[in-house]
């Protein structure tokens, strides 16, 4: 039997067939021990193959094999720091919510996620929330932001989730495919996806006034059917949401605006750091590359991942 996994809870997986019908599923010893670099084996969106066992008069299957994956996105294992962990697989569509303040979300922040998100294939789009909040000057810089990442070719929706503003583009974009929200806790992911889906009554957490941070509502990933032909992947808290496995040399092709120019680079391996007649530094000198994304860059490169802690929060 085949099926899509909805949940994971760590040793069980709820499975999903084409006809609807549901399975609480485990693994197979072996999977554990294959080489796969990941603290887990199987993640929500994976299609599996499936055999059903009966005991006690209940029925559970065993899954035997994962289909190949057409794309992931991983953190690191809080536990076993040189591991991963996959938050989730096979995703068509994933939405970056973005928030000024209460709480900030940092150019540093969004751009990491966006590197990620090119790095495994995976279409990203923006959402600038809580537009229902902001003086004439707070707008102002969304406008910049997202006029800066429209340019490179990020799709950018301003929204509110609070009063319902551009929240039917969002639904366009997410019909017929399996989507995902991220962004800090606060920026309001489960107060949009409430009101994307009602019925589904996610857990919504209030601003902690004292951090500026919202309280982790999400404990496990999982996968839920939208009434308007649409799939949507809820996650877990991620820390360190990021960058693996990724070489230097390849950071900058991440980077579509500097990918564009790499052929006008003298070297062709150039790091765009200190090489000369460098055509992303001469697009930094002529406003075709933003100073923002350059300094992300940067950091990706040098791997400060303590600085970019200090500047950022974990995500719901």
């Amino acid at each position: 039997m085949t099926g899509t996994v909805y949940k994971s809870t760590g040793s069980w997986y709820t499975v999903k067939t084409d006809d609807g019908k549901i399975y609480e599923c485990r693994i197979k010893g072996k999977f554990r021990i294959k080489g796969i670099k990941s603290t887990n084996p199987v993640s929500v969106g994976d299609v599996v193959d499936f055999i059903l066992e009966t005991k006690n008069d209940q029925e559970t299957g065993v899954i035997e094999n994962i289909h190949e994956r057409h794309n992931y996105i991983i953190r690191k294992s809080v536990n076993l720091s040189k591991q991963t962990h996959i938050i989730a697989s096979n995703i068509d569509i994933v939405f970056l919510l973005v928030t000024l303040n209460n709480p900030p979300t940092f150019t540093a922040f969004i751009d990491r996620f966006l590197v990620t998100a090119e790095a495994y294939g995976i279409k990203a789009v923006l959402l600038f929330n809580k537009i229902d909040t902001y003086n004439e000057e707070e707008l102002l810089e969304v406008k910049y932001l997202a006029a800066l990442y429209r340019k490179i070719g990020y799709e950018c929706i301003g929204i509110s989730a609070k009063t319902g503003k551009n929240v039917d583009k969002v639904k366009e974009l997410m019909v017929g495919k399996v989507s995902m929200f991220s962004g800090h806790s606060g920026v309001g992911k489960s107060t949009l996806v409430n009101l994307i889906e009602p019925d589904l009554s996610l857990k919504t957490a209030e601003i902690s006034e004292q951090h500026q941070q919202g309280q982790h509502t999400t404990t496990f990933a999982e996968m839920f059917d939208l009434s308007f032909g649409a799939k949507i992947i809820d996650t877990p808290g991620i820390k360190g949401f990021g960058i693996v496995d990724m070489e230097k040399e390849e950071v900058g092709d991440y980077f579509p605006e500097f990918f564009e120019l790499k052929s006008q680079c003298k070297f062709n391996n150039c790091l765009h750091v200190n090489e000369p007649k460098c055509a992303v530094k001469e697009g930094l000198d002529n406003e075709e590359v933003a100073w923002s994304r350059y300094r992300s860059y940067l950091q990706i490169l040098e791997g400060e991942e303590e600085h970019y802690r200090k500047n950022t929060y974990d995500e719901d």
